[in-house]
């Protein structure tokens, strides 16, 4: 649905040409709630601007649907947008309207006949569950009645594609839950395309499908949320992952599997779908004649499946331990070599 083919954004500064994206390239399928997430000056803003036409790459394109986002004029970008929804940090209400004028505003613009607008604002305010705040002030709401009427506000055109700024960051963390829960309504009831961007991983590990990690305007891993947060290869997204999987060794453990005489493999470990079901463990170490320990281990939800990752110390002969590294593999264990 949305489609970013070797895009590349220059900024002219004083102190020379700033690459605020560089060669990006990723694509949005129809129904995905898809993550973008990076440090601030990664190019995050730059690149979500860029599919409702605030901005234009320097080269490569932008298409939604098929057709390059640079390419519309005026009324023709003008109907585009329609079909483009956008919320913000920090909100971008107006303090002298009401919650349904600043809901109402999107259509009131179109000229939208004011019975049609009454219809359409009390469906967004029973759908964001803000009935009762219609009369009410932006300065009478707490942050999370703020962006949920951002959010209606958002809807009012009934776009397919919703773009997230940022949307939970200055929200406390059980809010935070409350707004990305309305956004996998938006997304379930509504059939509207997420694509958000955010600093937090535990925004992306609660909502998201797929996730891209941007570093200085690149692309430095991208995929599915269960294969990046299980198997991350680049030390930014590891880090990343960390703030919300730890399942680090400590140095002491370091340590002693250092001093480890015997021959060992050590390896993180995933379990999902049917395996994490079944005793591959156990088996293996029936089968294969190895031991296995486990060092540690964390259970958590990424797109809606628990997923388990095990960190485990394979001792035997070079042949038990490459028997049951095989054994894993045969049955789709994913696994990370572990090295200290």
């Amino acid at each position: 649905m949305i489609k970013f083919e070797h895009v590349t954004k220059t900024f002219n500064a004083k102190s020379g040409v700033v690459h605020a994206l560089n060669d990006i390239s990723l694509k949005v399928e129809r129904g995905d709630i898809y993550g973008v997430i990076g440090f601030s000056g990664a190019g995050k803003s730059t690149l979500i601007r860029m599919v409702n036409a605030l901005e234009k790459p320097t080269s490569g394109t932008v298409s939604v649907n098929g057709t390059d986002v640079s390419s519309y004029r005026r009324h023709a970008l003008r109907d585009y947008r329609r079909g483009v929804g956008m919320i913000f940090q920090h909100f971008n209400l107006l303090e002298s309207k009401t919650v349904y004028q600043n809901i109402a505003l999107p259509l009131l613009l179109e000229h939208t006949p004011k019975a049609l607008v009454q219809k359409r604002v009390t469906e967004l305010l029973q759908f964001v569950e803000l009935e009762d705040k219609a009369d009410s002030y932006p300065a009478e709401l707490s942050g999370g009645q703020k962006q949920r009427v951002g959010i209606a506000r958002a809807l009012a055109t009934k776009p397919s594609i919703l773009l997230c700024d940022e949307a939970t960051s200055a929200l406390d963390p059980k809010t935070t839950e409350s707004i990305l829960a309305l956004l996998k309504k938006i997304n379930r009831e509504l059939n509207v395309t997420i694509l958000m961007i955010t600093h937090q991983m535990n925004v992306i590990q609660q909502i998201c499908n797929k996730v891209t990690v941007l570093e200085h305007g690149k692309i430095v891993e991208q995929g599915s949320v269960i294969d990046v947060f299980g198997s991350p290869k680049n030390e930014t997204t590891k880090g990343f992952v960390r703030t919300v999987i730890n399942d680090q060794l400590p140095e002491p453990v370091k340590a002693y599997l250092k001093s480890y005489e015997r021959p060992q493999k050590v390896f993180r470990l995933r379990f999902d779908g049917e395996n994490a079901d079944n005793p591959v463990m156990s088996d293996a170490v029936q089968v294969t004649g190895a031991s296995i320990s486990i060092i540690c281990g964390i259970v958590t939800v990424l797109e809606g499946k628990v997923i388990g990752f095990q960190t485990a110390q394979i001792t035997g002969t070079e042949q038990q331990i490459a028997s049951c590294v095989r054994y894993l593999d045969e049955r789709g264990i994913k696994r990370q070599e572990v090295q200290f």
